[in-house]
C-alpha cells in the first residue's frame, strides 16, 4: 500500500485516513475483490455498500473505515480491474505501443465494463469525494502506465521528450472517453486504430516528420 493510500486521497477526500496493518490490508483487498465481482455482475447499481459487505464478509462500518463512499470503493476496485485487463504492450516502437493501447482501451470501453466506467463517471458528478478516488485509482493509474510507455520511447529515441506527456495522453485517450459517453462514433478497433495513427502523425519526433 502506498504512503498516499495510507494517508488518504487528496482533493475532496484529503481528510480521510484508512486503517493500515497486515489484517487491515487483507480486509481491504477482500472488499476490493468483492466489489470487482459485483461490478462485473451488475455494474455500479449492484455494488451497494450492503452488497459489498455481504459479499466480502466485512461489516458496513468496516467499509466506511476504509472508504468514504460507495463511489470511492468502486473507483479503486475498477482501477485495478482495468489495469489487469490492459497490460502495457511492447511492440518495439512507441507508435506501435500507443496504437495498440488505444485499440485495447477502445475495446474495453465498448465492453460491459465500459458501461461500468460510464456509471462511475456519472456518479463522480454528484460525489466529489468519490471523484477524488476515481482520479487517483483509475485515471492516475492509467496515466502512470502511459507515462511509463512514453518514457520507454524517449529512452529508445522514437518519442519526443519535448512533448508534455499529459498532452499525449489527452490527445490519444480523451476522444475514447468522449465517444463512450456520447456515442457519436462507434468504439471499433478500426476507428480506434485510425484515431491513434492520425494522432501519432503529430506526436512523432521532429526529425521523423
Amino acid at each position: 500500500m502506498s504512503p498516499r493510500a495510507e494517508a488518504g486521497v487528496g482533493g475532496a477526500g484529503e481528510d480521510f485516513v484508512r486503517p493500515t496493518g497486515a489484517r487491515s490490508d487483507r480486509i481491504h483487498q477482500a472488499i476490493l475483490d468483492a466489489t470487482a465481482e459485483l461490478l462485473d455482475e451488475g455494474g455500479l447499481p449492484a455494488a451497494t455498500m450492503d452488497a459489498i459487505a455481504a459479499r466480502s464478509g466485512a461489516s458496513k462500518a468496516t467499509l466506511y473505515k476504509h472508504w468514504p463512499s460507495r463511489t470511492a470503493v468502486a473507483a479503486e476496485a475498477f482501477g485495478t480491474m482495468m489495469a489487469e485487463a490492459l497490460p502495457l504492450p511492447d511492440t518495439g516502437s512507441t507508435a506501435g505501443d500507443l496504437t495498440e493501447q488505444v485499440v485495447r482501451v477502445s475495446a474495453f470501453y465498448a465492453s460491459a465494463r465500459g458501461e461500468v466506467f460510464a456509471q462511475l463517471l456519472a456518479a463522480c458528478v454528484e460525489d466529489r469525494t468519490g471523484a477524488a478516488y476515481f482520479r487517483e485509482y483509475f485515471l492516475g493509474g492509467r496515466r502512470a502506465a502511459i507515462t511509463e510507455l512514453w518514457q520507454r520511447g524517449v529512452d529508445r529515441g522514437d518519442a519526443d521528450a519535448d512533448i508534455a506527456i499529459d498532452d499525449v495522453i489527452d490527445i490519444l485517450f480523451g476522444p475514447l472517453i468522449f465517444r463512450r459517453m456520447t456515442g457519436h462514433c462507434a468504439l471499433t478497433d478500426e476507428n480506434a486504430r485510425r484515431l491513434a495513427e492520425t494522432a501519432m502523425r503529430g506526436l512523432k519526433p521532429q526529425t521523423s516528420r
